[in-house]
């Protein structure tokens, strides 16, 4: 770490600034100090400001640059193998499939985030637009917003855009969320604590998260075709639920993007089934713990088998 100095007229002002490297690219990281500091303020400041930077900076390579942290070629060739091995081929969906695929992913993407719908309220309420009573309206609205999601995800040419991101946000919660397609704002922080009170999940800061998402779709414009779609769109869904954009809902954001990844790249879509839940919720903590993505690998390739 090393101090830098910018005049700005007649002032001097000082920062902590570090450098690190990551994949031949350079990226800097600075905390400001003050204005016209003398020796001794410099190095008191320094001092109390050099954890709040090293702290910055472990937070920006836990969420930064995907796959070169989450993946040793090890790794890839690992998964590679047992995607090779499951061998899922481009799949053109009927109508019907498409019906009953948006129904089942419908029921339990929204039952996985404690929704009470049952699966016949779902198809009721899809088929036949009769809603259950003693249920109430908001999640009446997202079983509605979850299946019109799955209908943008098929008929939009983006792969991955902040546009997009925001888009699904907003058909899935329109109608419960006074917050849909909006990004956290100012304040809004997420620390997600068990019942023990340790911290399991802690969101990427609120002032970060449009740049980590940017960073996000420049690292898959760069490798879209470099990695097997179904390593890719495990990437995406897990680094959207690690920056966690939205104050609710990345979940099943983070479930449709996984699907736009796999059908834009040919691939059948595939259902985290709501049995599935512990252990779907194992594999982003194997991700956002130890930067493992081959659980993710492994539980979407298990949703695969039982439609083979």
């Amino acid at each position: 770490m090393h101090i830098e100095i910018r005049e700005r007229g007649k002032r001097k002002l000082y920062y902590l600034a570090h450098s690190i490297r990551e994949a031949g690219k350079g990226k800097k990281f600075r905390k400001y100090l003050g204005a016209d500091l003398t020796k001794k303020e410099i190095q008191e400041k320094r001092q109390k400001t050099e954890e709040a930077l090293k702290k910055q900076i472990k937070e920006y390579k836990r969420i930064g640059d995907p796959l070169h942290i989450v993946l040793t070629e090890k790794d890839k060739k690992l998964i590679q193998n047992l995607i090779n091995k499951t061998g899922i081929k481009i799949s053109h969906l009927s109508e019907e499939d498409w019906f009953r695929f948006t129904e089942q992913f419908t029921y339990d993407t929204n039952a996985i985030e404690g929704s009470t719908i049952t699966q016949a309220e779902v198809k009721n309420i899809i088929e036949e637009d009769k809603w259950p009573t003693q249920k109430t309206r908001q999640e009446i609205a997202e079983t509605y917003g979850v299946a019109e999601a799955i209908k943008h995800i098929r008929k939009t040419r983006q792969h991955l855009t902040l546009e997009l991101i925001q888009k699904l946000h907003h058909i899935v919660f329109k109608n419960s969320k006074p917050y849909a397609g909006k990004f956290r704002e100012k304040g809004i922080e997420v620390v997600i604590k068990n019942a023990q009170g340790n911290i399991i999940h802690r969101g990427a800061p609120q002032q970060k998260i449009t740049s980590h998402l940017k960073e996000l779709i420049r690292w898959y414009g760069e490798n879209k075709n470099n990695y097997h779609p179904i390593v890719l769109a495990a990437v995406v869904h897990n680094q959207i639920e690690n920056i966690h954009p939205f104050q609710d809902g990345n979940g099943r954001i983070g479930r449709l993007l996984l699907n736009n990844m796999l059908i834009k790249h040919g691939l059948p879509p595939v259902n985290i089934e709501l049995k599935n839940r512990t252990e779907y919720y194992e594999t982003l903590q194997a991700y956002e713990k130890e930067g493992n993505l081959r659980p993710t690998i492994e539980l979407i390739l298990k949703e695969y088998k039982k439609n083979m």
